[in-house]
């Protein structure tokens, strides 16, 4: 059974104190550097998967996109899209990614924010998502790097008085399924290697634009712990597009 941490009422009100929940992008540490890998996003049909509040959907028609489909597994996400992100040229669809099925051709542009860590067969959801985009379509998205996801636990070892001695990369070419833990609660997301990641793009006719390891931007090191995100990568954005047919 696909998990759905975000229902949990205990656990959604702790998502929804975190800055990217009540700032939206500009409160995301990645934003930054995601945006510039962003295609054009002019008269497209977006697809985002995993899309959670909706901030990119919002992107992307305020960016001009003909229309954009969120998807998301969690029935509280998708009620906070519907009211904080709603326009006439979104639709919001409660489904678990690995279970949409869309025609061939279906978007151009394909995009996920930090959700492809909690899907169990990563491959077979490329697959379709190769499928559903139209040849030179783009796929944008992060996920938890394979540094931060290795050991499991997603915390620092810290010394007798508390302090961060370093943090733990271990088991890194195990992949498969872990037990985090996320906000104080245990939640199960699934490890891949780098190689993983990559591959599995173009194995499935996808050619890589951009490969990204964000650091904290200057204007957030002032925050409390943010100094310690700059000791191991957290998150990796990768830029891809659909290579046409006579490639």
């Amino acid at each position: 059974m696909k998990e759905n941490k975000y229902d949990d009422p205990k656990f959604f009100e702790k998502y929804s104190q975190m800055s990217r929940s009540r700032e939206g992008l500009e409160g995301a540490g990645e934003w930054y550097l995601l945006r510039e890998m962003f295609p054009d996003f002019a008269q497209k049909k977006v697809l985002d998967l995993g899309c959670g509040y909706g901030w990119h959907c919002l992107y992307a028609v305020q960016q001009g996109a003909k229309s954009v489909l969120g998807t998301d597994i969690s029935r509280k996400m998708l009620e906070t899209a519907r009211q904080k992100n709603a326009h006439e040229r979104i639709q919001y669809c409660r489904s678990a990614m690995e279970d949409l099925e869309f025609p061939p051709g279906s978007f151009d542009v394909v995009i996920s924010s930090l959700a492809f860590h909690y899907v169990k067969d990563f491959d077979s959801l490329v697959s379709k998502i190769s499928q559903w985009l139209t040849p030179g379509g783009d796929f944008v998205f992060s996920v938890e790097h394979p540094v931060f996801t290795a050991y499991g636990t997603q915390d620092w070892f810290y010394d007798e008085d508390g302090k961060i001695l370093h943090f733990p990369v271990d088991r890194y070419y195990y992949e498969g399924e872990r037990e985090a833990i996320f906000l104080g609660e245990k939640v199960i997301k699934y490890h891949r290697t780098l190689t993983t990641y990559l591959d599995t793009l173009l194995q499935n006719g996808f050619q890589i634009r951009r490969a990204a390891e964000p650091k904290p931007p200057a204007d957030m090191l002032d925050l409390p712990g943010m100094k310690d995100e700059m000791r191991r990568p957290m998150m990796l954005l990768v830029a891809a597009q659909k290579r046409a047919a006579t490639e």
